[in-house]
Parts: C-alpha cells; structure tokens; sequence
C-alpha cells in the first residue's frame, strides 16, 4: 500500500471558512463548541469554545461546611464522579493531617477503578457513535451497566457515588459485594474483547483512527495534556504509581505506554488501562479480604480544619485532577480551586486537529473524552 501523501496546506487555493462543530447538546460529549477553520478539506485553526454549563462551582463551595460539599464533588463529572470526591475528600484528609484506616484506602481503590472502567466504557460508547457503529456503543453500555450495579452495591447510587468521606467511607462492602464484584470483573474482560475485536476487525474504525491527529513527547509536555492522551504518546507517568497515594503503592500493576502518538494509540491504552484496573481491583478485593470484618473503615473528624494551605492529586480516569484548599480555621473553606485535566487537554484541540480533514475531528476529539461538567465549574 501507498503511504497517502503529505498535504501541504499553503497548495490549497481554496477560500477558507469557518465550521462550527458540537454538539451542542448534554448527550454525548456535553455542551461544548469548536470553531473550526478549513481551507477546503483541510483544518487550519480551531478554536474550543467552553463556558455554556458553568455552574460557580468553586464559589459556592465557600458558603459551605466542609462535609456538605462531599455531595456536590461527585457532580464534577456524572462519569467520574468517585474520583471528584475521592480527591476532596483526600485533600481536607491532608489539611486535617489524619491517616485514614487501611481498609477505607482499599475500599476507595476499588471504587476508583469500578470508576474507571465505566467512565472509560462510556467513552468507547461515544467514540461508537462518533463512528458510525452503533453496536459498538450498545455493547459498551451494556457492560458498563454491571459496573454501575457495583456502585448501587457500595454506596446506593448509581452515577452521582457519594461514597468516599472525610476520614474514610461511608460504609463498608454488604454481604455478597466480594463475590459480585469478582464476577463481574472476570465477566468483563472476556467481554472486552469481544468489543476489542469488534473495533479492530473494521476497516474504518482502525482507518480513522491511525496515523490522524499525532503529536510528540513534547507537545503535550507544553500543553500540559495528562492521563491517557498523554500516555499515548509516549510519556510514561501515572499518579497512581509515580506519585502514590491511599495504598496504590501496594498494588502491582503496568501502566500502558504507546509512542505512536495518534488518535489509534489514545484509543489503544484506554484499552488496555480497563485490563489493568481490572487487575487492581482483584488485589485490593484481596487486601480486603484478609482483613478482619471489624476493621474500622472511617475515622471521627474535627469539623474546622486549620488555618493553612493544601493540595491533593490523583489520576482521574480522563488525566491529572487536583484540588487546592485554602483554609481559615473555620468549617468552611475560605477557597477551593479545582484543576480539571479536561480543561487542559480540549485547549490542546487546535494542534490536535490541525492539519487533518474536518471527517477526522470527531474522531480526534472524542479521543480526548471531553467531560463538559468538570471543565465548566
């Protein structure tokens, strides 16, 4: 086969226009915009558009005690929201300077990466759509639903996960979750490549997605483009395993690295991280499991945290998300900053698609697993 030629874009002696591209909708990828120039075929500049669900996130956390704001964390983002609270709750854990119990650590690392898989589940489901391949979606779907049961299991929810808390957990696993969630996890990973095959047996899936959209080690260095789009081009670094935090340092796993750099390896290592959360699951289940069944699973906490300055990350299924606390001395935060790894990587959106016909942006986009209610806080 050929290799498809260069396209120079100065060849073009076309009149350039602009595109506005969504969707504009809460369905899928959520309310955002991008402004899309093209010269011909070709896109020349783009431009994303955010801001239409801002919400005042940030400020309305100032009018409220520290425990209150545990339920409006986990609406960060619908699809990723145990990690929003995880990591609240993980920064006024830092602030108060308490150690939580061993088991609330594992019980959030299993709820993490329950997490994980359905987030990165949904995503595969959008990318069907994105594609044209509506089985692809109903598969994915069908899937992430044993997961969400999971959810409904620890916490009695199955989107918005109040779970975590500060100082641990709210409660411990029922009777038959060990079982269940093991099920599950050796069910999915059959099932996963079943989906796999589906993906890669089809000519214009695999088309559409290798050699589009490539960018270097230090591109996404400048742009500050974290988690798997990252990873995909060959930068090896994970917080879970670089920067630890509540018991990730006792479990083994690998962390999924490809230099091609294109649209098919961000794809390929959300792949593979659903193997490896499914991994991280079966150790901490078994942490779990050799401990006593009254191992205390929270700690009692002071409701004012001291006067200070604090900071907690954690690898959120979509990249870096990091909370920064600003605290008076009183039960209320006097300032709570957010650093959204989605309103990072959709500004990397113009040398993502730069240079690539406007038929491969939705494939290019939806690699970045834009969640709209993260970025507008």
């Amino acid at each position: 086969m050929m290799p498809e030629p260069e396209i120079k874009l100065d060849s073009m002696n076309t009149d350039r226009m602009t595109v506005i591209m969504g969707p504009q909708h809460p369905f899928s990828h959520g309310l955002w915009t991008l402004k899309v120039e093209v010269d011909g075929e070709i896109v020349t500049d783009a431009e994303p558009i955010i801001g239409y669900l801002h919400r005042g996130w940030e400020k309305e956390c100032e009018n409220r005690t520290y425990p209150k704001i545990i339920p409006m964390a986990d609406r960060l983002c619908y699809s990723a929201s145990m990690t929003w609270s995880h990591i609240y709750c993980m920064t006024v854990e830092k602030a108060l300077d308490v150690d939580i119990p061993d088991k609330a650590k594992y019980l959030r690392i299993v709820a993490d990466e329950i997490c994980r898989i359905q987030s990165h589940l949904m995503w595969l489901a959008a990318v069907g759509t994105d594609l044209g391949n509506l089985t692809v979606f109903l598969w994915a779907m069908r899937e992430r639903e044993f997961f969400l049961d999971l959810n409904v299991r620890l916490c009695g929810a199955r989107m918005t996960t109040n779970y975590p808390r500060i100082g641990g957990v709210r409660n411990d696993t029922t009777e038959y979750f060990d079982r269940d969630c093991m099920r599950c996890v050796e069910r999915f990973e059959k099932r996963l490549w079943d989906i796999i095959a589906l993906v890669d047996d089809s000519s214009v899936f695999v088309s559409r997605m290798q050699g589009i959209s490539r960018l270097t080690r230090e591109q996404v260095a400048n742009l500050g483009v974290t988690g798997p789009a990252m990873r995909g081009c060959g930068v090896d670094f994970d917080i879970r395993r670089d920067d630890p935090y509540d018991g990730y340092d006792e479990m083994d796993f690998e962390v999924p690295v490809l230099k091609e750099g294109d649209t098919y390896a961000r794809y390929m290592v959300r792949i593979e991280e659903m193997f490896q959360s499914c991994e991280i699951i079966r150790q901490a289940m078994k942490k779990i499991q050799d401990m006593p069944r009254s191992a205390p699973y929270r700690l009692k906490v002071p409701s004012a945290v001291p006067e200070g300055t604090h900071f907690a990350r954690l690898e959120d299924p979509r990249g870096e998300s990091l909370m920064y606390l600003i605290s008076d001395g009183t039960d209320k935060p006097y300032r709570l900053k957010v650093r959204s790894p989605i309103f990072v990587n959709v500004s990397a959106a113009k040398p993502m698609v730069q240079g690539c016909r406007i038929a491969d942006v939705p494939a290019v986009m939806a690699m970045v697993d834009m969640c709209l209610g993260e970025t507008d806080r």
